[in-house]
Formats: structure tokens, C-alpha cells, sequence
């Protein structure tokens, strides 16, 4: 029988300035054969972006993202995947492609259930995620109030949509360093890559 190949995503979600991006990259640099793709590389144009009765932009939801075009991406990462790599008797854990979704609205986008092989949720606490968001310049940027009236409620209210997840997510400490951020990650994905290596052999 022939080796079956595992080319499902890793996901690391999180609230806004919680050190999603940085991880994904420090992760990028060392796992072999790694690919990252960002959500926020899809937000539609800010014409397109809807307000609220406050005039608060709605960037922090689905609907201010193209979601289709992420997933035409991920599609085509996967399909490129299927035909790069060449069977050999010599087959290595290395060798396996990696996906790093990163973004901070994903584990509620139904078609993305199916592609997850481990997935993790980066937390902060409410004060140190408005001090970060604080020293950030965005395009456009925050008007007043908008952290405490559109951005941390769409987190809660995306934390509270999490609740009927049921596969398993690691939930990190966004205030701990870079370091052990990434290595807690890093060693975690190195152990599930052994043992996507395992079922290599065995299948």
C-alpha cells in the first residue's frame, strides 16, 4: 500500500496584538518545509467595510474579509503541496509540508473545520491588549473609543462563539516571550510531525 502524506493545517488564532504574526514567522524560520498564509493579508477594501450606529468601522468580523480568496490559497498550498513532493523509501518527518494559518477569526469559518490539525489560541488580558493595540499605527487608524466599542467586544463575542469547538485547541499565554512562545509551539508541532511520520511508515 502506498505511504499517505498529511498536508492539513496548523492554526494560531488569538485577540488582536497578542503575538500571533511574530509566532507564526519564528515558526516559519525553523520548521522545514513551511508555509504561513495570513488572514489579514484578505481584508477587503475600506470602502467595502461596513459601520456600525457608532460609525466604528466592522473590520473585526467575517464579513470584512475574503474569505474565498483565503481559501482559494490554502487550496492551491495544498494542491502544490500534493505534487512536490517525490516518494522515496527514505521518507522523513521533514519532508512533510507545513501550513501555519495564522489569523484572529478562524476557528468560527465553518470550511476551515476540516483543515486543522492542531491549532492554538493566543490570550491576553484586557489591558495589555489595549496597551498593545495602543503603541500599533493602523490604516486607517483607530478612531476613538474603537478598542473598547467594536474590537475587544467582537473578540468576546468570538471567544464566546469558540465554545461549541469540538476539537482541541492549546491555549498559550500571550504575555510569556517570544522565546517560550515559540517553543512551546515549536516542540509541540516537532512531536506531531514525528508522528505524522509514524503513520507514514505504518500505513
Amino acid at each position: 500500500m502506498g505511504k499517505r502524506r498529511h498536508r492539513r493545517g496548523n492554526v494560531i488564532s488569538c485577540v488582536t496584538n497578542s503575538g500571533k504574526t511574530t509566532l507564526a514567522k519564528n515558526l516559519q524560520k525553523h520548521l522545514p518545509n513551511c508555509s504561513v498564509i495570513s488572514q489579514d493579508d484578505f481584508f477587503k477594501p475600506e470602502s467595502e467595510i461596513e459601520t456600525d450606529k457608532n460609525g466604528f468601522l466592522q473590520y473585526d468580523v467575517l464579513e470584512a474579509l475574503n474569505m474565498e480568496k483565503m481559501m482559494s490559497a490554502i487550496s492551491c498550498w495544498m494542491e502544490s503541496a500534493r505534487h512536490s513532493v517525490v516518494s522515496t523509501d527514505q521518507e522523513s518527518a521533514e519532508e512533510i509540508p507545513i501550513l501555519i494559518i495564522e489569523g484572529f477569526l478562524l476557528f468560527n469559518y465553518k470550511p476551515l473545520d476540516t483543515i486543522w490539525n492542531r491549532s492554538y489560541f493566543l490570550t491576553i488580558p484586557y489591558e495589555e491588549c489595549k496597551r498593545r493595540r495602543s503603541t500599533r499605527v493602523y490604516q486607517p487608524p483607530d478612531s476613538p473609543g474603537y478598542f473598547d466599542g467594536h474590537v475587544w467586544p467582537m473578540y468576546l463575542k468570538y471567544r464566546q462563539e469558540m465554545q461549541d469547538i469540538t476539537w482541541e485547541v492549546v491555549y498559550l499565554d500571550g504575555t510569556k516571550s517570544e522565546e517560550d512562545l515559540f517553543l512551546q509551539v515549536y516542540e509541540d508541532l516537532i512531536q506531531e510531525l514525528a508522528k505524522q511520520k509514524c503513520l507514514q511508515v505504518t500505513a
